[in-house]
């Protein structure tokens, strides 16, 4: 039985979930099950991130962790895409990278601009908690339309991002992308909507395939999709976070 969903979340492909079977009866995946597993992998998110937050705000480089975090956060992503049997493993093994990743970056950004670490990481879980409310309220139906219309614009950011990491490298970029004024927060918050549409899709991907009996394992899959949008998101929200106190 095949599943045709549509989502920008490289996690959430509807190839992926089908290739897993679906389970008539027994340990089959659920939405509660999803989000306990959620929770679990926000807790070894955050707890690394902290530590490495305050080892930087108390003088010791961190670097090193930083750059742990980014490359082996990417293998442990790949790892879980490729091989969604591993989830339960390799899921919470990304959740605990990509907390040093941010625990580094926000330390940063904190040095600079005290507070803000704090600002971004409410204004995420905020934005979830909003976007969860209206998909489960039904405000905003996931349509085939909007599917498409969400799918083609975050398509469209990460090709701007592209041009501008090559344009990078030979030593310019995109202003927009990095300084402040009308433009800077304009595409800033753009791309905040667009992320946050995203979850709309996670949300209604999650429920879906639940509803059609995924194996048990695929919560923890499904739990490292919702993370790899909610990264992010709170990596724009600090950009636009340290534009507007720029500015």
């Amino acid at each position: 039985m095949a599943l045709i969903e549509k989502s920008s979340n490289p996690a959430f492909s509807s190839k992926i979930f089908d290739k897993q079977g679906f389970v008539q009866s027994g340990e089959r995946m659920s939405v509660q099950g999803t989000v306990n597993k959620s929770l679990i992998l926000f807790a070894c998110t955050l707890l690394p991130a902290y530590y490495v937050f305050d080892m930087f705000l108390a003088g010791h480089s961190t670097m090193g962790l930083l750059l742990v975090g980014a490359i082996g956060g990417l293998i442990a992503a790949m790892v879980t895409i490729f091989k969604p049997t591993v989830a339960p493993i390799s899921a919470p093994i990304y959740a605990a990278l990509e907390g040093l990743f941010l625990g580094g970056i926000s330390a940063i950004a904190e040095m600079n601009f005290p507070g803000i670490a704090f600002q971004a990481v409410i204004l995420t879980f905020g934005t979830m908690f909003v976007m969860l409310v209206l998909y489960r309220t039904g405000i905003i139906k996931v349509t085939e339309k909007l599917k498409s219309g969400i799918i083609a614009a975050t398509g469209a950011i990460f090709v701007v991002y592209f041009i501008n990491f090559i344009m990078s490298m030979f030593g310019s970029g995109m202003p927009m992308m990095h300084e402040g004024g009308m433009m800077g927060i304009g595409f800033s918050l753009l791309v905040i909507g667009i992320a946050a549409m995203n979850l709309l899709l996670d949300f209604d991907f999650i429920e879906k395939n639940a509803l059609h009996g995924s194996p048990k394992y695929m919560e923890w899959y499904s739990a490292f999709g919702l993370m790899v949008t909610l990264v992010w998101l709170y990596m724009e929200i600090l950009r636009l976070l340290m534009k507007l106190n720029r500015d």
